[in-house]
């Protein structure tokens, strides 16, 4: 005899009504908060703790009117900074196209996994596409294999995994490898993540621009080699975070290539604005190396959590990261899989977003906001100089804007200092900090696709009262 079937379960599926009513909140939300966008503080976390102990509550045993949790969401939202504000030239403004987060939604919504082809092979091969779209916007090489990630951070891992286990194999004794003093520090992290030892880490000087001195790199790997050491990856920068310094990467893949050390390019935040009119005369170089990172969340607008890695050499990325398992036996072991390129096993699907928003706009409106944000910056540059007191880093390379103002009298660093918590403290534009040669120094990052003239004529002026106030 048949036994009976369980209880069956509270359904948790909506119908068509619920769903509309859901989404139609949901949208009215976001609508509102972009329409106004313009009118908000650049920054806001006033009253952000106590705001988040308020919201932070026990494991709740039945649910809530989703009003309320959108609601919860605009209060959180609220106190923060304001990232998607074309006010925010702190750090590396991140994007937000608008295409790209209804591609999110209706990824999230139809929840196809990508990571095995035989899954989604349609849905894998628009992510291939994406992929070489971005391949092609900054001049790579054509056949060269990639994948999205959420970040430069998991880009550089699985990069510097790869050229770790290419060029040594599975001893790592006496590896060296090499990076500029102006590296990001993702470079540092991920080669602990990977199990170089720190020991290994040189960090090359630079010149008076902030970039890599090649000479001084040749010095160090010929005298790594006479003490034993086993060079095996230099990693260039392509835009640092400090002031958008590009390394020479042709002279640096020069060394790498006489030598046999895998060359890395971080071009998480620069490597876009290669695809600008002029770009390949502002960042040379990058078709030569082996890995190239890129964060279409930075220089291409779209949402965080968005990052590319490119690799030269097809076949690399499985080679490394591929593994097997029994109870994959039914898939086709020769297909395109992401889930053998990296660590991620599980992942969305992540290149509809970056496939919505480039078929939407197209490659030419994206090289034309690119091409704004580095005129703006050499703008700001420009109107900045005309200060008095005022100290520029350097002409910007890319859209960085670094600066610090002479005190009248007394310690410097302290009088810049106070100078960005005045401007911040006014919530019209919002700068960031950073260190030169050990001196405080502010900096403007022009990247946000909401960033134009008037927000830029909005900082210069803030710049200006604070530094005479």
């Amino acid at each position: 005899m048949t036994r009976p079937l369980p209880q069956p379960s509270a359904p948790l599926d909506l119908d068509a009504a619920r769903m509309e009513r859901l989404t139609e909140q949901a949208n009215r939300f976001v609508i509102d908060h972009l329409t106004i966008l313009g009118e908000q503080p650049s920054w806001d976390t006033e009253g952000g703790e106590r705001l988040g102990q308020e919201l932070t509550r026990p494991l709740p045993e039945a649910g809530r009117p989703f009003e309320e949790t959108l609601d919860d969401m605009g209060r959180a939202i609220a106190k923060s900074y304001n990232t998607a504000s074309g006010s925010y030239m702190a750090y590396i403004p991140g994007g937000g196209l608008y295409p790209a987060a209804l591609a999110d939604y209706v990824a999230s919504a139809t929840n196809r996994y990508v990571g095995m082809h035989d899954a989604a092979p349609a849905l894998v091969a628009i992510e291939l596409m994406a992929i070489d779209w971005l391949r092609e916007f900054v001049g790579y090489p054509e056949g060269a294999e990639g994948l999205l990630t959420t970040g430069g951070t998991l880009s550089t891992l699985v990069a510097l995994v790869t050229a770790r286990t290419v060029r040594l194999g599975d001893d790592m004794a006496g590896a060296t490898y090499y990076t500029s003093e102006q590296a990001h520090s993702c470079i540092a992290k991920t080669a602990r993540l990977v199990g170089l030892p720190s020991a290994g880490l040189r960090l090359i000087p630079t010149d008076e621009r902030l970039r890599m001195d090649p000479a001084a790199l040749a010095e160090q790997v010929a005298a790594d080699r006479v003490e034993g050491l086993r060079p095996f990856l230099v990693a260039a920068t392509a835009g640092t975070t400090n002031t958008g310094a590009v390394d020479p990467v042709p002279a640096i893949a020069d060394l790498c290539e006489s030598e046999g050390l895998w060359l890395h390019v971080d071009g998480a935040y620069g490597g876009f604005f290669r695809g600008v009119p002029g770009g390949h005369e502002l960042l040379p170089g990058l078709e030569r190396a082996d890995s190239l990172v890129l964060d279409p969340h930075k220089s291409l607008f779209l949402p965080y959590g968005t990052g590319c890695l490119l690799v030269r050499e097809p076949g690399q990325l499985q080679q490394v990261h591929g593994s097997s398992a029994d109870y994959l036996q039914d898939l086709t072991p020769t297909a395109h899989n992401f889930a053998e390129m990296s660590p991620e096993l599980t992942r969305e699907a992540r290149g509809l977003r970056v496939w919505a928003a480039i078929d939407f706009y197209g490659a030419e409106a994206l090289r034309d906001a690119l091409r704004e944000k580095l005129e703006l910056a050499q703008w700001l540059h420009d109107e900045l100089s005309t200060l008095e007191g005022i100290e520029m880093c350097d002409s910007p390379q890319l859209s960085v804007v670094s600066f610090r103002f002479r005190a009248p009298d007394g310690d410097s660093d302290a009088f810049n200092e106070a100078l960005l918590h005045k401007i911040n403290a006014r919530r019209r534009i919002f700068l960031s900090s950073t260190r030169i040669n050990g001196q405080f120094t502010l900096r403007v990052c022009l990247l946000h696709f909401r960033t134009s003239g008037h927000e830029v004529k909005v900082a210069l002026t803030e710049i200006q009262a604070a530094a005479a106030t």
